[in-house]
């Protein structure tokens, strides 16, 4: 009895050993993966990143060679420290933390132990890593900066953080990602794709060839060249424009979208940001509080519209039928309304004023009459201000353009719930809300929007979305950038507008701003500027904006200029506008004295006024 149950015993083990063992081979078995020998070391190879052009096919963005010290924290073995740090030039502080962030992530994956090492530092390492186990030196491509100009446009790179490796699993520790502008914009286009050596290793761990005589190594991939619609000579001269103004210039090119420059002042040069030393000088610019010049503010900053807003009114006021190009008004100097009899202040020369040298001389009052003849239109108020609003809206203000730029801003166009939310227990109105009708109030625009907006009218009542991608090597650009979007105007009404632009700079508020051979169309504002000083809202100097486009039957470029604290449009924002065009038109400047005096002006007084009680910096670079 005991012999047979010993018998059965071994049986049901046997049967179950062999269950188990085809379980495991052949319904859980899993295919072997070279990535999960550790038998196997994996060392990966970056590719070139893409080159960067503008669109006159200057090289802006190349790359150079640079050393990365590496490190697998679990083979690292006792080392002569001191020897280690002298050679890398670092202290053993620097080191012991270094080692500290590495062993944390990951004792068993390479991590960047020190970025960028020199050339000549780099000879002299090349000899001696073999005695520091776990050490070892990575080959990579540091981005090259060929030019000064166009940091906000171009962007930087820099390691990948935690959220970078979180959100792409094609990232790992010290990888370079593009961060801002077009490096981030495109960077699944600049990047390329890593490649891959494998390692044989012995069962001491030791390197002993590569594995399988290479044969399942994987080449990296270079990276896509891509084409950026940036004119850099453009660019150029508006940064030297702007240097000691705050600002933003943004030129497009109507009937593409492309735009030619981006320019948010003042600028820096984006060599700052590559190397050892791009936290070091981040730091210095971030700590700037009188420029700002990290923040992009052709494409952040939110300004109210001013004047030229007087043209998307116009523009309405035809459309809807309350004014034609026969309306006229008696401009006494100001616009009274409301039971109160309030003011409404006009800069103009006065007398009676049409839709035509309403825009040139810029009449508040015409304006504010007109806005109100569309707001009460008929007594739906609610209905008749959501319109008007919409109308706005089509020429892409009040919301992100959908550009191809990381950032931005969406601006403010109200509706009637925005009033109603406003003025929850109060019957609001056109008068309520007049200063809409110059620009002011609740709208604000960012320059990109003042941009778009006026090469909407330079293509009488369409757009396309700007972008700064032309071309991208091996692929196609997005097809929404050759989307044509027309706004709910009628295209008549754009040829009446046009002639109030034109005589803006015959005998309007722009006529000593003309430049010969160019027929420009332009409107100047001013923007009121509130800050607060010691709690208290204060108001500073007005920002100097401008619009215009040229030449008025071909337009071939459309630009917005905002100079802020820059007193009225025409005298900074316009000098700016007519020097921008002239060059781009005519390749070189010939109104030396008009350039000079903008090249010569530091706006640096206006913009420690908020400062003046407490502490404040400026970059140092």
């Amino acid at each position: 009895m005991r012999r047979n149950l010993f018998f059965i015993l071994i049986i049901f083990v046997s049967i179950t050993f062999i269950a188990r063992l085809f379980y495991l081979q052949i319904y859980n078995s899993k295919p072997y993966s070279i990535y999960e020998d550790n038998a196997i070391g994996k060392v990966y190879t970056y590719p070139k990143r893409g080159y960067i052009y503008d669109r006159n096919n200057k090289l802006l963005v190349s790359n150079q060679p640079s050393y990365d010290i590496m490190i697998i924290p679990g083979l690292v073995t006792k080392m002569d420290t001191t020897e280690f740090c002298k050679l890398l030039k670092i202290d053993k502080t620097i080191f012991k933390k270094k080692f500290r962030i590495t062993s944390n992530y990951s004792k068993k994956i390479p991590s960047v132990f020190l970025a960028h090492i020199s050339k000549e530092d780099y000879g002299s390492l090349a000899e001696k890593i073999r005695k520091y186990k776990g050490f070892y030196i990575q080959k990579r491509n540091l981005r090259e900066y060929n030019t000064k100009v166009g940091a906000n446009v171009l962007g930087y790179v820099a390691e990948v953080n935690r959220r970078d490796i979180k959100n792409d699993s094609f990232y790992s520790s010290g990888d370079i990602i593009g961060k801002q502008g077009v490096e981030l914009s495109y960077e699944k286009y600049l990047r390329g794709e890593k490649g891959i050596k494998f390692i044989q290793k012995d069962r001491f761990n030791r390197e002993i060839g590569s594995f399988n005589s290479g044969k399942n190594d994987i080449t990296a991939i270079a990276g896509s060249d891509i084409t950026i619609t940036i004119d850099s000579e453009l660019q150029e001269y508006g940064e030297k424009l702007m240097n000691n103004k705050k600002g933003a210039i943004v030129a497009i090119e109507p009937k593409s979208g492309e735009i030619l420059s981006l320019v948010s002042g003042p600028s820096y040069d984006p060599n700052l940001l590559v190397g050892r030393d791009r936290s070091k000088n981040y730091f210095s610019l971030f700590k700037d509080t009188i420029f700002t010049p990290l923040i992009d503010k052709s494409l952040l900053s939110n300004f109210p519209a001013g004047s030229p807003f007087k043209i998307i009114n116009g523009l309405i006021g035809l459309e809807e039928g309350v004014i034609n190009e026969n309306s006229t008004i008696f401009c006494d100097g100001s616009y009274i309304y409301g039971k109160n009899k309030k003011s409404m202040k006009c800069h103009c020369s006065g007398g009676y004023k049409n839709i035509y040298n309403a825009i040139s001389e810029s009449c508040n009052s015409f304006f504010a009459e007109t806005y109100v003849k569309i707001i009460n239109k008929n007594s739906n108020i609610n209905e008749n201000f959501d319109d008007w609003s919409v109308n706005v809206k089509s020429f892409g203000l009040g919301d992100f353009l959908n550009n191809d730029l990381p950032i931005g801003k969406k601006g403010v166009i109200p509706d009637s719930e925005f009033y109603n939310n406003w003025y929850p227990d109060f019957r609001w109105g056109a008068l309520t809300t007049l200063s809409n009708s110059i620009g002011q109030g609740e709208i604000l625009v960012t320059p990109i929007q003042l941009a778009n907006m006026i090469a909407v009218v330079a293509n009488k009542g369409y757009y396309y979305t700007p972008h700064v991608i032309k071309n991208i090597e091996g692929d196609s650009i997005s097809n929404r950038f050759s989307e044509k979007k027309v706004t709910k105007i009628n295209k008549k009404f754009f040829d009446k507008i046009e002639i109030g632009l034109f005589d803006v700079f015959i005998n309007g508020t722009a006529k000593q701003l003309k430049v010969r051979g160019i027929d420009i169309c332009g409107k100047s504002g001013t923007a009121e500027n509130f800050t607060k000083i010691n709690g208290k809202k204060t108001q500073l100097t007005d920002h100097s904006i401008f619009v215009a486009y040229a030449p008025k039957d071909d337009p071939k470029i459309a630009i917005a200029v905002v100079v802020e604290n820059g007193y009225y449009g025409s005298t900074w924002a316009g000098r700016i506008t007519s020097l921008m065009i002239e060059k781009y038109l005519k390749g070189d400047i010939k109104y030396k004295i008009r350039e000079n005096s903008v090249l010569n002006k530091s706006l640096y007084d206006e913009y420690i006024k908020p400062f003046s009680n407490k502490p404040f910096t400026i970059n140092k670079l």
